[in-house]
């Protein structure tokens, strides 16, 4: 429990129903009224997901960006049918393992328990940076189903960055905690830090309006919307971004960025009690999610609320999920340290859905800018385990396994897209929250505050602390149990966001104790 934190206070986040609307739920709000405004505007679900994107990148720069990978999960209302788009990040083809040699100080201080690396260098710096996925993506999946132009849904992302991102109480907390590893790099010192050093401070008056300067962020965007996805791959934001890599001793050549593609993947499908869940397949947490819900979903007793033997199979089963990952899929993030990704769940007025989840890996990735570009990097490399000889070992040209898991599920009138941000938190999450809407009839709203656990690898069984006493006495006498509260930061659970149709009325909302996220309906005449 958190000592110094209020009992009796209580938060709630109502979320939004539209009917004959559609719906963006995300973890900034005006990134999701960018989102709802394109869907006034006759957008579709992806044309809202790619408005959502690029803003959301600008608004929670140290969360994704352009430089990020991910993936998402999407439904079409006039085919009845899921699709799968992953567009993770890759290593270079140039990459030399050999630059990454152990420095026997034990395991690295990051999210991954790895043996640490000389310098960090897998972790930190422009060394640490993969080949990028989230624009071909957001690109890709436009091409297939958006209906209004490229240039229209980045015009959001160029207007908030043309104003800078505004700095309040939550920025100045996440910005102060890397701090000490952005001022090694001094493009990102100089964007986030004042004087290279000291974190920018939101000021102590409610009327205090300090900004970012992300005027060469907003050029890029500009550029972008002009020229076309293609020349953030293979024209002169490519080139810029190679150039600005290399020049600080990174590993990413103009013929891996021209090289990448997101990849359509079949849908992995995940039959549960009558219903139906569809992930993605490969290297992500979809086959870990399967593993678990498959596992418990024959223990689950529906009733108006899970009870202490519900809480103990979706424990044991979570358990059981993630041995096999960690055993056979090569994937040891640590369950302590915070993820920087981001994911927001769209549904438009006429039932498309798309749940998209974008990620740099680290917060604020590699704590590396691009000063031609204004794009903070990810650090993907660090996904790699740098022994060799292993299954995910560093290597050039591969792929990175990740924890992000949006799914689309369905049973009868209802349907919904949901995701979450929180590393290896985000499937616990996705499935009590998915189990919650399917076996207990809850609303997104209900389903997202409720109480949940966290089972992500360890012995620990994390609880929150507002489970019943039945609940944890259940959960106690198997394993190791811990309690936490949820609040603002840091997150004992994932971040999840997600939308709802039922019929023709569309729901959704976010994270309760997220101070930024949101659900917002679209505004219509």
């Amino acid at each position: 429990m958190s000592g110094s934190f209020s009992r009796s206070q209580t938060t709630r986040k109502p979320g939004v129903t539209a009917t004959n609307g559609g719906v963006v739920a995300a973890q900034h709000a005006l990134a999701a009224e960018a989102g709802a405004m394109i869907l006034a505007a006759g957008g579709d679900a992806v044309d809202a997901a790619v408005a959502v994107s690029f803003a959301i990148g600008v608004l929670e720069p140290w969360m994704s960006g352009p430089m990020g990978g991910g993936a998402m999960m999407l439904w079409r209302a006039d085919e009845n049918k899921p699709y799968a788009l992953h567009y993770g990040m890759r290593s270079s083809t140039s990459l030399d393992p050999s630059y990454y040699p152990l420095s026997g100080a034990g395991k690295a201080s990051d999210l991954f328990p790895w043996e640490a690396v000389v310098e960090d260098r897998n972790v930190t710096g422009a060394s640490s940076i993969a080949v990028p996925g989230t624009v071909a993506g957001a690109a890709e999946a436009h091409r297939r189903f958006g209906k209004l132009p490229w240039r229209e849904l980045l015009q959001p992302a160029i207007t908030h960055a043309k104003s800078g991102m505004q700095v309040d109480w939550y920025a100045a907390l996440i910005i102060a905690s890397a701090a000490r590893e952005l001022a090694k790099d001094k493009d990102a010192a100089a964007l986030f830090l004042e004087d290279g050093q000291w974190p920018k401070i939101f000021g102590w008056t409610a009327l205090a309006d300090i900004r970012l300067d992300q005027s060469a962020h907003a050029a890029t965007l500009e550029r972008l919307a002009d020229a076309g996805a293609k020349d953030f791959y293979s024209g002169d934001i490519g080139a810029a971004l190679v150039r600005d890599v290399t020049d600080k001793g990174g590993f990413l050549t103009m013929e891996d960025m021209a090289g990448y593609r997101p990849e359509w993947q079949p849908p992995l499908h995940i039959p549960y009690n009558g219903a139906s869940i569809w992930a993605v397949p490969t290297l992500t947490a979809g086959p870990t999610l399967s593993h678990a819900m498959t596992g418990w979903q024959e223990a689950i007793t529906p009733a108006a609320a899970p009870g202490a033997k519900d809480f103990a199979a979706m424990a044991g089963a979570m358990r059981d999920a993630y041995e096999d990952r960690l055993t056979n899929m090569g994937d040891h993030e640590s369950a302590k340290a915070p993820g920087c990704t981001t994911h927001f769940s769209i549904v438009d007025k006429h039932g498309n859905m798309v749940a998209m989840t974008q990620t740099l890996l680290s917060i604020f990735g590699s704590k590396t800018l691009s000063p031609s570009t204004g794009l903070m990097m990810n650090n993907g490399i660090m996904w790699f385990d740098p022994e060799p000889g292993k299954a995910n070992s560093i290597a050039p040209g591969k792929r990175c396994l990740m924890n992000v898991c949006p799914v689309i599920g369905e049973k009868g009138e209802k349907r919904f897209a949901l995701g979450a941000s929180g590393g290896r938190k985000i499937m616990p999450a996705v499935g009590q929250i998915a189990s919650f809407l399917l076996d207990y009839g809850m609303s997104m709203q209900d389903a997202i505050e409720a109480p949940r656990i966290d089972v992500s690898g360890g012995d620990t069984v994390v609880a929150d602390e507002r489970l019943s006493a039945e609940i944890m006495q259940a959960l106690s006498a198997r394993w190791p149990l811990a309690t936490a509260q949820r609040i603002p930061f840091p997150y004992a659970f994932a971040c999840p966001a997600g939308v709802l149709r039922d019929g023709t009325t569309n729901s959704g909302t976010t994270e309760t104790f997220s101070p930024w996220g949101d659900g917002v309906a679209e505004l219509r005449d």
